[in-house]
């Protein structure tokens, strides 16, 4: 995309770049000619690419529109928090992120995953279709925020000394562990929405098979939103059996007692020891995971992002405090927009301001939350397992596409047992020291790190290089090093001064 009246704006790079919809506006804060001045493209078009006719430049508008997006209510509803609250946030992290990077950086960022099992291990909740909210979100908050607050130093740490220790902490091996290990270890709550009665499990079914033939074979943009698909296709069936007597209706007096336009519900965070111990590890996983994203851009667009990864999580970390401060989920940049992308080809950050005004309206509208609640039990269970279940295999795909070498035993056990602690310790159970409490997810990115640091395969060398060094530091400074000079001579230090007795003889 470029947002300039004129080519003189870019330079020579950005002009080969230009067919990879590189936005001009990210990087036009030179000097530019009076009539080059950037201003922001229009809603709804994108300016696209220049073409070059008798040398005249023009611009071609492109339409797009950014996707609509199921996870930022999904993960709430998980952990019993107001779907509205979180879109709120999810469309304000993604201004704050925007203004963060300077407008360099494509994403939207929203609730994430990773906190749905160690939120749920700390207030100990469990969702039901239609069932009360999460009693214990100000403690929730709590952890949310000081997890912000140590993602916020991961940040000021990135700019000041680069992203290369982050890598070497949690290499492909460890990040693909640990999502693995949140895949599977939310597969159980996924598996319990789906089996709450048969009806709900045929709903749960009919849902995934929905979801997988969108995926397949709908036609063109239609193969971006299986989930959205899924959702809409699995209620409306829900709803139709209902009328027919097969199964239970959907009650919409949630619906018809909501107002069309209100604030959302907020929480004043409340810090608890065992919540915070809990939440806070979550914030490296965040940090890896933005780290993926920011990779897969640049190789999307041909550009080297990595500069503005320290500014990127700094606007995902703020993101997330001012989130957590008023009650709300963690955010992350998500993945999905990396798929979106991809096919478009328009990278515009734009556009994502666009979908963050959409998300701000969709959270200012408690009739829209009060909708999102009533999608039944098996519909809500089969979209939870598609979700986990790709979320999974994402992790899967990360060990493939960096070709991790599992015929090393280092890889191999450190992925191995990160993988089965995530998957076993489900249903409340954790490591406790006192009022420090570690889940499943956090053992897992634990036991992954500290395994991988530790199964080194060149600890002989290290040894040796440091015995080198102590030796070295600790040689008296008296003894003269003769081994590189000539066979037969002195040292040149040796003579450098003659001795008394010289002169006599």
């Amino acid at each position: 995309m470029v947002s300039c009246g004129r080519m003189g704006c870019m330079n020579e790079e950005e002009k080969r770049g230009s067919q990879s919809n590189l936005c001009c506006h990210m990087s036009c804060n030179r000097k530019k000619k009076k009539k080059g001045v950037c201003v922001l493209c229009p809603m709804w078009v994108v300016l696209s690419r220049f073409e070059k006719r008798k040398k005249v430049f023009y611009w071609r508008p492109r339409l797009t529109l950014p996707s609509p997006r199921i996870k930022p209510i999904v993960g709430p509803l998980l952990m019993g928090f107001n779907p509205n609250t979180a879109l709120l946030f999810s469309g304000i992290g993604t201004l704050i992120f925007f203004v963060c990077t300077g407008g360099r950086v494509p994403s939207y960022v929203g609730s994430s995953f990773a906190f749905i099992g160690v939120v749920n291990a700390a207030t100990g909740f469990k969702y039901t279709a239609g069932g009360p909210g999460n009693p214990h979100i100000p403690i929730a908050s709590g952890g949310i925020l000081v997890c912000g607050f140590i993602y916020l130093a991961i940040s000021f740490i990135v700019m000041l000394a680069g992203h290369r220790w982050l890598e070497i902490l949690m290499p492909p091996v460890v990040t693909g562990a640990v999502v693995v290990a949140i895949g599977l270890n939310l597969a159980g709550a996924a598996l319990g929405q789906a089996s709450a009665s048969g009806f709900d499990a045929w709903m749960s079914f009919a849902t995934v098979l929905a979801v997988s033939l969108v995926t397949m074979y709908a036609p063109g943009f239609l193969k971006r939103l299986p989930i959205l698909i899924g959702c809409v296709f699995g209620y409306l069936l829900h709803f139709l059996l209902g009328l027919g007597g097969v199964g239970p209706g959907i009650d919409f007096t949630a619906v018809k007692n909501s107002r069309w336009i209100g604030m959302p519900p907020t929480a004043v965070p409340v810090f608890d020891g065992t919540a915070i111990s809990l939440i806070a590890p979550v914030s490296i996983i965040l940090a890896a995971e933005n780290i993926g994203h920011i990779k897969a851009v640049s190789y999307m667009t041909n550009s080297n992002l990595d500069k503005y990864l320290g500014r990127a999580f700094l606007g995902d970390s703020v993101a997330t405090i001012v989130a957590a401060s008023c009650g709300s989920i963690g955010t992350t940049t998500y993945a999905e927009n990396i798929g979106v992308m991809s096919i478009t080809k328009i990278f515009s950050t734009q556009v994502f301001v666009f979908a963050a005004i959409v998300g701000i309206i969709l959270g200012l509208c408690p009739a829209f939350g009060a909708i999102i609640q009533t999608i039944p039990s098996g519909v809500f269970g089969g979209l939870s397992i598609v979700l986990f279940g790709l979320i999974a295999v994402t992790g899967a795909r990360i060990w493939v596409t960096s070709n991790v070498d599992f015929s090393r035993p280092r890889n191999l056990i450190t992925a191995g047992v990160a993988v089965v602690l995530g998957c076993g310790m489900v249903d409340g159970l954790v490591v406790s020291f006192g009022v420090i409490k570690i889940d499943g997810i956090g053992c897992s990115t634990a036991s992954a790190i500290i395994l991988y640091q530790l199964l080194r395969e060149d600890w002989g060398d290290i040894f040796r290089a440091c015995l080198g060094r102590s030796r070295k530091n600790t040689e008296p400074a008296s003894v003269m090093r003769v081994e590189d000079e000539k066979e037969g001579e002195l040292p040149t230090s040796a003579c450098s001064s003659p001795r008394p007795d010289d002169k006599q003889l």
